[in-house]
């Protein structure tokens, strides 16, 4: 888990010479807000990675944007015709 916490970009521990990961208070205290926010607010880790990923990717960001809000506007345009059918029926 901690391999793939640092893949994500989300807890990047500090590295020795020979390679070791080194967990300092920082590190320590991203992993127990995680634990809180998993917690809380019963998210998995992926959720969390990809948010992560959606701050650090400006275009990613704009692309879920713009997905989006065609996804609302396309529930809008349905609820519009429904209503119009029931109007005209």
């Amino acid at each position: 888990m901690l391999r793939y916490l640092e893949r994500a970009g989300l807890v990047v521990p500090r590295r020795t010479a020979r390679g070791y990961r080194l967990y300092g208070l920082l590190e320590l205290n991203q992993l127990r807000a995680l634990k809180e926010l998993r917690r809380r607010f019963g998210v998995e880790l992926t959720d969390v990675a990809f948010a992560a990923r959606l701050r650090r990717e400006p275009a990613l960001r704009g692309a879920v944007d713009t997905w989006l809000a065609g996804t609302e506007l396309s529930a809008l345009d349905w609820e519009q015709r429904k209503h119009e059918r029931l109007l005209a029926a």
